[in-house]
């Protein structure tokens, strides 16, 4: 089921030292860069490197936005995104597995479907269609 690696996201209370920090790091400018949300396509496979304003946290789980320094309840930090064909099949059999909902499947935007849910062991895992990881197979498939 799961294909590949796809996105991985951190967040950060202060986005903007967070894309500075980065940009320096991986010596380039994230190619997506939105008020909440920056991303960078790094490494050989233009992996994305992605920092989520922690602010707006409680509008990917549904939940109210709690600030500049919210935490999440539970499970925080990075989310690991795979590729998936389908987001909510993989969503719901991963429920159907024992998972507890995290993030419900929810577009975001350009044809990128993603969720998560966190694992029976507390990990946060994450599903994603994501046609950028699809161009890049196919270009290496040809």
């Amino acid at each position: 089921m799961l294909r590949g690696l796809t996105t991985v996201a951190y967040l950060a209370a202060d986005l903007d030292a967070a894309k500075n920090w980065y940009t320096e790091v991986l010596g380039t400018e994230p190619y997506f860069d939105r008020t909440e949300y920056v991303e960078f396509r790094i490494g050989d496979y233009e992996h994305e490197l992605g920092i989520l304003d922690s602010r707006f946290l409680g509008d990917l789980s549904g939940s109210e936005a709690g600030g500049s320094d919210a935490v999440p309840a539970g499970p925080g930090g990075a989310i690991v995104y795979w590729h998936v064909d389908d987001a909510q099949v993989a969503y719901d059999r991963l429920i159907e597995l024992g998972a507890q909902p995290f993030q419900p499947p929810r577009d975001f935007g350009e044809g990128f479907i993603g969720a998560s849910v966190i694992d029976p062991f507390g990990n946060v895992l994450g599903v994603m269609y994501n046609p950028h990881y699809l161009a890049v197979l196919e270009r290496r498939v040809g």
